[in-house]
């Protein structure tokens, strides 16, 4: 375990590998920041934006497709941002969250209860007011579940389930899903873990979930598709936030962290903020990618 990459995000999320250009992205909600790294040659690069970025995703085209405050954008990798879709865009409280690419090449997103003023403090969270939605290539837009989330996060699909998240709540659910548009059947899949709450997470060669355990966790936990806890990996931060397999053979496990809330004493002599390698002995497989409709 080593901290690669002392960036100082306030909330690093949403960390993906792109095999083409053996590059990870990641988005700093509260900093505003889009992140672009390159692990062999250690270019890192950093493009600041208007809205709080709060999800990326790759496109099947180059570009990626990112998450903001309601809007969902187009991006080119350097200045181009192309409005795609407006999701809850009547409810100025709210905010997206979660965001990623599903194997049939949609976006899937996740709404909350805005948690963040406009200085970047921390607002609080009154109610369960988030929803999960499907983005398709078209820019359609539907609602895959009520307004039943506190704090959205996880997104992974495994053979014909979604897993999601419920931070605040401590829970991680699984439904089954139709392969394209539906879910259904809404079920805990894992009793509450002691460590830590849920946040992302990705999904190993084997079928196995690598979820990322924030505010307090300081750690990684690998679940079985059934639920049951493989093992925890620790993680030189107080709050790991996502994670994403990638290297040449996707085998190092990249960790992106927060530091939201603390104080100095907090971050003395820890990395918080930091991007991680976990050496973790398994293999991850590539990142979905989104699909535009063809004109």
């Amino acid at each position: 375990m080593s901290c690669i990459l002392q960036c100082d995000d306030v909330v690093g999320e949403s960390v993906v590998w792109c095999e083409r250009l053996q590059e990870l992205f990641w988005v700093d909600i509260v900093g505003r920041r889009l992140h672009s790294f390159h692990p062999e040659s250690g270019t890192h690069e950093v493009k600041a934006t208007v809205e709080m970025p709060t999800s990326i995703g790759l496109r099947e085209d180059r570009g990626a497709i990112v998450g903001f405050q309601h809007e969902v954008a187009l991006w080119d990798l350097e200045d181009r941002f192309e409005t795609f879709a407006l999701i809850e865009a009547d409810q100025p409280d709210n905010r997206l969250n979660e965001g990623c690419v599903a194997p049939d090449g949609s976006f899937w997103v996740g709404t909350m209860q805005n948690n963040i003023d406009a200085r970047g403090g921390p607002l609080p969270i009154s109610g369960r007011r988030g929803a999960i939605y499907r983005i398709d290539g078209a820019g359609s837009v539907r609602a895959l579940t009520g307004a039943e989330f506190a704090i959205t996060n996880t997104f992974v699909w495994l053979d014909g389930q979604f897993v999601t998240a419920d931070t605040m709540e401590n829970a991680l659910y699984k439904y089954d899903w139709d392969g394209t548009s539906g879910v259904t059947g809404k079920r805990d899949f894992t009793p509450a873990y002691p460590k830590g709450l849920p946040d992302g997470s990705c999904v190993d060669s084997e079928g196995f979930i690598w979820n990322c355990r924030v505010l307090g966790g300081g750690c990684v936990v690998r679940f079985a598709p059934d639920g049951r806890v493989d093992r925890e990996v620790p993680v030189d931060c107080t709050s790991p936030t996502s994670c994403a397999f990638g290297g040449d053979d996707l085998s190092t496990l990249f960790v992106t962290s927060s530091r939201f809330g603390m104080d100095e004493s907090q971050l003395a002599g820890r990395h918080e903020g930091g991007l991680f390698a976990l050496d973790v002995g398994v293999r991850g497989r590539p990142a979905n990618r989104f699909r535009l409709a063809k004109s």
